[in-house]
């Protein structure tokens, strides 16, 4: 074997020197102990718990406030009809009133003209019996 050349590597340029680094640690997700978790789910079931009450708290508020408004209003008409209902009583009574003076003039009128009629009447029989005792007086005279 005459010629065989060996093949030598070639030598790299020098390059500066690399820096080390700090060899960290892996992370090992550790277990979380079972009170800070049963803590957690505490914590979050509470929270869940007082806004379902704030909001539930709320729902009845608006509720209440709504049957207040209802009320007042149902209570405004009620006063508006009430009040109605007294005015056509009134207009009802004074007519009855008015009614009741016209009939009492009537009635008073009625026993004016009967006792004119009544006294009338007196005069006419007084004047008939007057007139046929002097007619009477006449007969037995002559």
């Amino acid at each position: 074997m005459a010629n065989v050349k060996k093949k030598t590597k070639a030598k790299k340029a020098t390059k500066t020197p690399a820096k080390k680094r700090a060899v960290s640690k892996k992370k090992v997700a550790r277990k979380k102990s079972t009170a800070a978790t049963n803590r957690k789910q505490a914590a979050a079931k509470r929270n869940a718990l007082a806004k379902k009450l704030r909001d539930d708290l709320k729902a009845t508020k608006d509720a209440l406030k709504f049957a207040k408004n209802a009320a007042r209003d149902e209570i405004k008409l009620a006063k508006d009809a009430a009040k109605a209902e007294i005015e056509v009583l009134k207009d009802q009574l004074s007519a009855a009133l008015k009614r009741e003076q016209a009939l009492l003039a009537l009635g008073e009128k009625k026993a004016k003209m009967m006792l004119a009629a009544g006294e009338r009447w007196e005069r006419q029989q007084v004047a008939k019996i007057k007139k046929l005792a002097t007619k009477k007086r006449r007969k037995t005279r002559k």
